[in-house]
């Protein structure tokens, strides 16, 4: 598992030179985001279509 500072280090070197900090710090978040939602699957925090489905139209 990388550590923090190699997830930003990673990050930050695949972003192209002329990068802005907005850029960066975008890229920073979709990591996060993304490597919570691989947590989330890890752990077992998902639903099915039909179950978000359910949710989302209730029983109708």
């Amino acid at each position: 598992m990388q550590t923090v500072k190699q997830i930003v280090c990673d990050t930050v070197n695949h972003l192209p030179e002329q990068a802005t900090f907005d850029d960066a710090i975008y890229a920073l978040y979709v990591r996060q985001k993304l490597e919570e939602g691989l947590r989330d699957i890890d752990e077992g925090r998902t639903y099915t279509q039909e179950e978000v489905e359910l949710r989302l139209l209730g029983a109708r």
